[in-house]
């Protein structure tokens, strides 16, 4: 598999020299180590010249087990600029991947779905009222955080207690998807909330003998709360608070769409969310543009119903 290291590590430099996103260039690489691991474990062995559309089907089947629409589309893609690149290199007469279709995707979907304020109160209300007292702290921390910050998943649950900086209500968040990490102001109610939860932690810890535990977040038995936990966590508090489905991820759709419609610049909540392209901050333009919202509200059309007393 060497020669396919060699030809992967020259479409990455491809990728580069045309412009496109170190971030891109990574999830190349990603794709194409993993491609080669399941090229390597095939039984019985094939060269590269020998793939065929139904050994690309094979591997694209595991890997997007479970996933969603969207990511299963973008690992087609990077397979079909794999393929692409693979036939102009002469290794295939003919491109296996060429004729390889993602799901359909319905642009509608793709619009950002946030928390209604209603859904969001029942919510935390859950979480003030469970039965275990540190996880009533844990959960109310967990969901100030997340909607305060907009912290992804996995951010969530790398952070450490040194990340947080209580003197300056700032939060530390690593840039393991971006390559950039961040320091994020909170709000005063996050403040609360987070200061509430360390002295929890640490009696927690305290009462279990294992204070060198340095994750933020830690589960009932003194351990790093792991993404499942955080996860099933959440599923259990959404079932109680009965606002229907709820995802980790809405509450960093939620936090950049009302940031802008308090009135911050794009690059602001970009920096926030610790998005890469401010492209992908847009996307929230079409449910929470305040400029939007108020030509809506000059309308001619409110004055017109005003004095018709529709509006009465």
């Amino acid at each position: 598999m060497h020669r396919w290291d060699r030809l992967m590590s020259r479409y990455a430099d491809e990728c580069r020299i045309r412009g496109l996103s170190e971030g891109f260039v990574k999830n190349v690489v990603r794709e194409s180590d993993r491609l080669g691991g399941h090229l390597k474990r095939l039984r019985p062995r094939v060269s590269l010249e020998q793939v065929t559309m139904p050994v690309l089907v094979d591997y694209l089947r595991g890997r997007t087990a479970f996933r969603a629409k969207a990511t299963v589309y973008s690992m087609v893609s990077l397979l079909k600029g794999m393929g692409r690149f693979l036939h102009r290199e002469g290794v295939w007469t003919q491109d296996p991947a060429r004729w390889i279709r993602g799901p359909k995707l319905d642009s509608r979907s793709r619009i950002p779905r946030r928390i209604g304020r209603e859904r969001m109160r029942k919510l935390w209300a859950a979480a003030a009222t469970g039965r275990q007292g540190y996880s009533r702290s844990l959960w109310l921390a967990i969901l100030a955080a997340l909607y305060g910050t907009g912290l992804r998943r996995g951010e969530l649950m790398r952070l450490k207690l040194s990340d947080w900086d209580c003197r300056e209500g700032v939060l530390h968040i690593d840039g393991r998807k971006t390559g950039r990490s961040r320091s994020s102001k909170v709000p005063q109610m996050v403040v609360r909330c987070m200061e509430h939860y360390l002295v929890a932690r640490q009696n927690h810890l305290l009462k279990l003998g294992c204070m060198e535990e340095d994750s933020l977040f830690v589960n009932l038995h003194g351990h790093k709360l792991g993404a499942a936990s955080i996860s099933g966590g959440l599923r259990r508090l959404v079932e109680r608070a009965g606002v229907g489905k709820i995802t980790l991820h809405m509450f960093r759709h939620s936090c950049a769409s009302e940031l802008i419609e308090e009135g911050l610049s794009l690059p602001e909540v970009q920096a926030v969310l610790g998005h890469q392209c401010i492209g992908t901050t847009m996307r929230y333009l079409s449910i929470s543009d305040p400029r939007r919202h108020q030509a809506v509200s000059r309308h001619p059309l409110n004055d017109i119903l005003a004095q018709e007393g529709v509006a009465s």
